[in-house]
C-alpha cells in the first residue's frame, strides 16, 4: 500500500470511505494496513509494532514442527506458533442489539462500525500471536468462538461477523455475565456496544470480567447526533427496540437530553475507571485509528 502524502493513510481510517468496499476481509486489511502506515507519523511516533507466526528452530525443538515451506523460502528453519504458545487471550464482545443499527445523515451504523473494528482487533490480535475469540450477543449470546490463534481461525472469525445483523432488545448485562463464565483463562476482554442498558447493571457484567482476573476494555460506540440531539427540525422518534413513538420539535428538548446524555456517559467512564476498565467513547464519525491505538496501548501494558 502506498501513500503520496504525508495524510493518505487518514483515508483508509475513514469509515465512510471503507464502508464503500466489497467484503469484510478487505475492508479489514484496509483498516489494519492503513493503521500501520500512519504509525510512525503524527500522533504516534515512535509507537512500532511487529507481526510474526513464526520463531527460529531451536536446539530441542521437535523436527515436525519445522515450517518447510518457510525453510524453502529463507533457507532457515523456524517453528510454527501453535495456541498453547500464544502471548495473549483475546476476547471481543460484540452488540448485536437493535438500537446498534441507528445511523443519521448517511453515516454507517454504530453496528457497521463496530463490526469493523472487531475484525480490525481480531486480525491484530491473530497477526500478534495472540489468541482472539468473539462473541455475538443482544438479549442473548448469539454466537461464540473461543479464542484461537491460527491464521485460518481469523476466516470464521470474520465470517461470523459478516454474517451477523442486528435484532432484538438489548440484555448487556446478562449476556457479559454469561460470556465472563465461559472464559476460562484471563486475558484481555474488549467490548463493543452503545451500553443503552441500566448502566449500573451493565457494570455488574463487566465486573464479572475484572472478578474473574481479565481486562478489560470497552468502546462505548455512539452516532454523533445521540450525544448532540442536533435533528433541527420537527421529527418522529421510534424506539427501535419496541413500537413506541413520540413526534416533537428536538429544540424544544435538546438542552435537557444533552444534559442527560452528558450525565450519563461521565457516570459510565467514571464507573469503568473505578474498576480498573479502559473506557472509550467512539463516534461513527471519527477514523478508527484511535480506537486501534487504544487497543495497542492497552496490550503493551499488559506485556
Amino acid at each position: 500500500m502506498a501513500a503520496s502524502g504525508n495524510n493518505d493513510y487518514r483515508k483508509y481510517l475513514d469509515p465512510a470511505v471503507v464502508s464503500r468496499l466489497s467484503s469484510l476481509e478487505l475492508k479489514t486489511r484496509y483498516i489494519v494496513e492503513g493503521f500501520l502506515l500512519g504509525l510512525h507519523r503524527s500522533p504516534y511516533h515512535g509507537f512500532s509494532i511487529e507481526f510474526s507466526q513464526h520463531r527460529p528452530y531451536m536446539q530441542g525443538d521437535s523436527p515436525k514442527d519445522i515450517d518447510w515451506r518457510a525453510y524453502g523460502k529463507t533457507d532457515k528453519f523456524y517453528i510454527k506458533e501453535y495456541e498453547e504458545e500464544t502471548n495473549l487471550r483475546c476476547s471481543v464482545l460484540l452488540d448485536c442489539s437493535r438500537s446498534m443499527a441507528f445511523s443519521h445523515a448517511g453515516r454507517i451504523s454504530k453496528f457497521d462500525y463496530a463490526a469493523m473494528l472487531a475484525s480490525a482487533f481480531s486480525y491484530l490480535c491473530i497477526h500478534q500471536k495472540d489468541a482472539a475469540g468473539l462473541t455475538l450477543y443482544a438479549d442473548t449470546i448469539k454466537k461464540y468462538l473461543p479464542p484461537k490463534a491460527s491464521s485460518g481461525y481469523l476466516n470464521e472469525i470474520l465470517k461470523a461477523i459478516s454474517t451477523a445483523s442486528v435484532s432484538d432488545g438489548t440484555m448487556t448485562a446478562k449476556c457479559l455475565a454469561e460470556s465472563a463464565e465461559k472464559i476460562n483463562h484471563k486475558g484481555l476482554v474488549i467490548v463493543l456496544s452503545d451500553f443503552f442498558d441500566d448502566p449500573a447493571e451493565i457494570m455488574k457484567g463487566l465486573k464479572h470480567f475484572r472478578f474473574k482476573k481479565n481486562e478489560v476494555i470497552v468502546f462505548q460506540i455512539l452516532d454523533p447526533v445521540e450525544r448532540s440531539f442536533a435533528f433541527g427540525t420537527d421529527a418522529i422518534f421510534v424506539d427501535m427496540e419496541g413500537d413506541d413513538e413520540i413526534v416533537t420539535q428536538p429544540h424544544q428538548i435538546q438542552k435537557a437530553y444533552q444534559e442527560s446524555m452528558k450525565e450519563y456517559l461521565a457516570t459510565m467512564k467514571k464507573e469503568c475507571l473505578q474498576n480498573g476498565i479502559d473506557y472509550n467513547l467512539i463516534d461513527t464519525s471519527e477514523l478508527f485509528d484511535k480506537s486501534l491505538f487504544s487497543y495497542l496501548q492497552k496490550r503493551s501494558r499488559l506485556y
